[in-house]
Parts: structure tokens; C-alpha cells; sequence
């Protein structure tokens, strides 16, 4: 496989993922659900689908 070719199945799987991604919060925000996140200054984290949806850059397209 050369470089290009691995750069756009990449380009394909990232596409892909945040694509996944979107659909999953959208029908968790609809069921009312929470989605758990990490971050080492604050640890686990239990957050309402629809707070992160309001602050995530995909859904502003």
C-alpha cells in the first residue's frame, strides 16, 4: 500500500468513526442518555448526550 493509499483509508476511517460517533450521541440524546467520559483533571465522568452534543464541533454543520 503506498503512502497515499494508507492516507486516504485514514482519511475513510476517520470519516467513518465520526460519523458513528454522531449517530450514537443523536440517539442517546433522544432516549435522555449519558455518556461517560475521562479526563485526568476531573476522572470519570457521567454527561448528558444533548450537553455534548451542544459542545462538540461536528453537530454545527
Amino acid at each position: 500500500m503506498s503512502n497515499k493509499e494508507a492516507n486516504e483509508f485514514v482519511e475513510k476511517l476517520n470519516a467513518g468513526l465520526e460519523l458513528a460517533e454522531k449517530r450514537m450521541l443523536q440517539e442517546k440524546s433522544k432516549r435522555g442518555e449519558s455518556v461517560v467520559i475521562y479526563t485526568e483533571d476531573k476522572g470519570i465522568q457521567h454527561i448528558p448526550a444533548s450537553i455534548v452534543i451542544a459542545n462538540n464541533n461536528i453537530f454545527k454543520n
